[in-house]
């Protein structure tokens, strides 16, 4: 299992992290299986949409922002039950194959880190499971 670290700098926003797991599953020597990403803060999410026009990350968050609001009344004090509620609805994690080495994502897609409580510190765990082999 690896830990990857990055930094958000906006309250809201969606990071792209494609990159990072190619090079996390590089870095295994893992050509087929299977990959699970998983997020440990409740206030953020991991997901897979489409990342070639980066309008649609921008269209989610502000989707989401109308969905939940941030001004109503919750009675959470700490002030971020918005954030809890979006990380809720995207979920902590997401499962990929891998093939060749590399994750099975759709022509548009990417993967992203979903930041609804930034800017933070916050990491992402990359846990393979290597496939069957055959022959």
């Amino acid at each position: 299992m690896q830990k990857i670290s990055l930094s958000t700098r906006q309250r809201e926003v969606l990071v792209d992290i494609t990159s990072s797991v190619q090079e996390a599953l590089r870095q295994t020597g893992i050509s087929s299986g299977i990959c699970v990403l998983y997020c440990p803060h409740t206030t953020a999410a991991i997901t897979i949409n489409e990342g070639a026009d980066p309008s649609v990350a921008h269209d989610m968050v502000m989707g989401l922002r109308r969905l939940i609001p941030g001004n109503w009344d919750f009675t959470h004090m700490e002030g971020n039950s918005d954030a809890h509620i979006k990380a809720s609805l995207i979920g902590p994690s997401v499962t990929v194959i891998i093939d060749v080495g590399r994750p099975v994502v759709g022509t548009w897609q990417m993967i992203f880190f979903c930041e609804f409580d930034g800017p933070r510190k916050r990491e992402f765990f990359v846990r393979v499971q290597p496939g069957e082999k055959t022959g």
